[in-house]
């Protein structure tokens, strides 16, 4: 079920970004489930739609002075100091929740690309998996983890472009 121009009242997430979508003419397929804080919860949900869905993670450096959200394939493997060695940042921990509220405006389990809407200072560096880029469609939460959002990967690079932080298309394997 896309939706654009009107947003229900029922949908979960922030309200703002379903209006950004709308201004920038970008569809969305809305799927509401229960939380699925978790790849391994939120799959059981997912069955039967052709998105690429993903697993974000949010890491600061050392020092605490730069964050780095990191989108790959939810199927995807990686543990902490493999992302260390492709990101090149120097040892990376995973951002306490204080720190995803404060740049990214979710709870742990909602972590999303979608949470740039309240990096207003541009904080945030984005890296996607190269992977990601063969994808017809992508899914990610819009905020919260009761629901996943579907949309074309092009009006995600658009979202992404539009946003201002800084991102790049890596190899993570």
């Amino acid at each position: 079920m896309y939706f654009c121009g009107q947003i229900p009242n029922i949908m979960n997430g922030d309200p703002r970004l379903y209006k950004l979508l709308d201004e920038l003419h970008i569809p969305y397929e809305y799927l509401e489930h229960p939380p699925a804080p978790t790849i391994e919860i939120a799959k059981q949900y997912w069955a039967g739609h052709d998105a690429k869905h993903c697993k974000n993670l949010f890491f600061r450096n050392h020092k605490g002075n730069q964050h780095y959200l990191v989108c790959l394939d939810c199927d995807q493997d990686m543990n902490i100091h493999d992302i260390e060695k492709q990101l090149h940042q120097g040892k990376l921990s995973f951002a306490s929740e204080p720190r995803l509220m404060k740049y990214l405006g979710v709870q742990p389990g909602s972590v999303t690309p979608f949470g740039l809407i309240n990096d207003t200072e541009h904080h945030v560096h984005v890296f996607l998996d190269r992977q990601l880029q063969q994808a017809e469609r992508v899914s990610f939460h819009p905020c919260v983890n009761t629901a996943s959002l579907m949309v074309a990967r092009a009006d995600f690079e658009r979202f992404l472009q539009y946003m201002g932080n800084p991102y790049e298309w890596i190899d993570l394997y």
